[in-house]
């Protein structure tokens, strides 16, 4: 399947079985939520998830773009990605964790032809707060999935307060023997599958306390999905990447890592942008302007004259449409390029800097913080001009 076909497969799967589509935000969240981007398929239905009722019913279903920054230094590996799309289902106090479970090894094993020997599953075992997650353990046993128990890496929590449950994550054998050991002790087991049963608030003082209604939360990444039923090695040789692998390396020569950040962080910059964002020294800019820097660092490294001037067009439209997003191309080119613009002036003033005679020896971590703090020059600029 290609990717819009998967994706086709798990909402029709879902309205099958009563859920209502409901049409995915943009990247930024909600009033009133802490954080500066959409992180998960959640962060729009938090109301709901507290008990408000929804206007199109209990069981819910859609396809949510979301940023994700806590992984950045990850990026360039086999799964992680900064923007993704990601897919989800959601029960507002209606079914519970097992039926959601049962479905979800339903379109996984059926729908998307998935070998059940190839899956394993891991599974909340209980802490001092609240017992094993047994319901959950018994779905799995009765389908005869392997089991892992953990506490902490199975307990979901949207920050130190709020929602809050245990939950049971779905993995796929991504080996080239027959699997072996369990999630958490082989990273070629990959997390295909989260469900959350959010049943809980945690309050300031650490205890928890029964949510009004009882949910079930799932979410899945799109690209990961998609790289795993192709036989890709990497999110990055998925189709949705096809465009990428057949522009760029012709116009940039880099290592794997590297084409595979540019990729990431240019993308993501693309949709950040097409959803009304633009660079700042603050906030949901400064992400913005973090990964432009990122890429314009790794692009520089070995040829000072590789510039975002010399993107493809395509990719740019390529994205837009890929996230259905209506910015102009020409808009995002040009926030592109004066951004360029501005590091450039940056590099330049930060070479200046660095050549006076303070900073000639090794540089210390208050040098760092000196040079950040008065000359606005970043960690990452620094080390990159002047390597430890």
């Amino acid at each position: 399947m290609n990717t819009d076909q998967i994706v086709r497969t798990f909402l029709e799967y879902f309205e099958d079985r009563g859920h209502r589509r409901i049409t995915g935000s943009t990247l930024l969240p909600p009033p009133g939520d802490s954080v500066l981007f959409t992180t998960s398929g959640m962060h729009p239905l938090t109301p709901y998830l507290e008990g408000r009722p929804h206007p199109l019913g209990r069981r819910l279903t859609n396809v949510q773009r979301c940023l994700r920054t806590t992984d950045l230094d990850e990026v360039g590996d086999r799964t992680h990605l900064t923007v993704f799309e990601m897919l989800g289902t959601w029960s507002l106090g209606d079914y519970g964790g097992p039926s959601s479970l049962d479905w979800g090894y339903g379109l996984l094993t059926e729908g998307l032809g998935i070998d059940p020997g190839l899956l394993h599953v891991t599974v909340f075992g209980g802490d001092d707060l609240t017992g094993p997650d047994t319901a959950s353990l018994e779905v799995w046993q009765g389908r005869g999935v392997p089991v892992e128990l953990t506490v902490e890496d199975n307990w979901w929590s949207n920050g130190p307060t709020g929602p809050c449950g245990p939950d049971s994550e779905i993995f796929l054998w991504t080996g080239d023997t027959p699997p072996e050991s369990t999630p958490t002790g082989d990273e070629r087991w990959v997390e295909v599958w989260n469900h959350v049963m959010m049943r809980y608030r945690r309050l300031a003082d650490g205890s928890l306390v029964p949510l009004p209604q009882h949910n079930v939360d799932t979410g899945l990444g799109v690209e990961r999905l998609a790289s795993l039923l192709q036989g890709r090695t990497s999110v990055f040789e998925c189709d949705v990447f096809d465009p990428w692998r057949r522009l760029l390396p012709a116009l940039w020569q880099l290592d794997e890592v590297s084409l595979r950040l540019v990729c990431d962080h240019v993308r993501s910059a693309i949709v950040v942008i097409g959803d009304g964002v633009r660079p700042a020294s603050t906030g949901r800019g400064y992400v913005l302007r973090r990964l432009l820097r990122r890429v314009l660092t790794v692009l520089r490294r070995d040829d000072p004259s590789r510039g975002l001037g010399d993107l493809p067009d395509e990719l740019v439209r390529h994205t837009l449409d890929r996230f259905r997003q209506d910015e102009d191309p020409d808009v995002v080119r040009r926030v592109l390029l004066d951004e360029e613009h501005r590091f450039g002036r940056l590099l330049e003033r930060g070479r200046q800097v660095l050549a006076r005679p303070r900073f000639r020896g090794p540089l210390s971590e208050e040098d760092l913080h000196h040079l950040h703090d008065t000359y606005g020059l970043p960690r990452d600029l620094v080390l990159n001009l002047r390597p430890q």
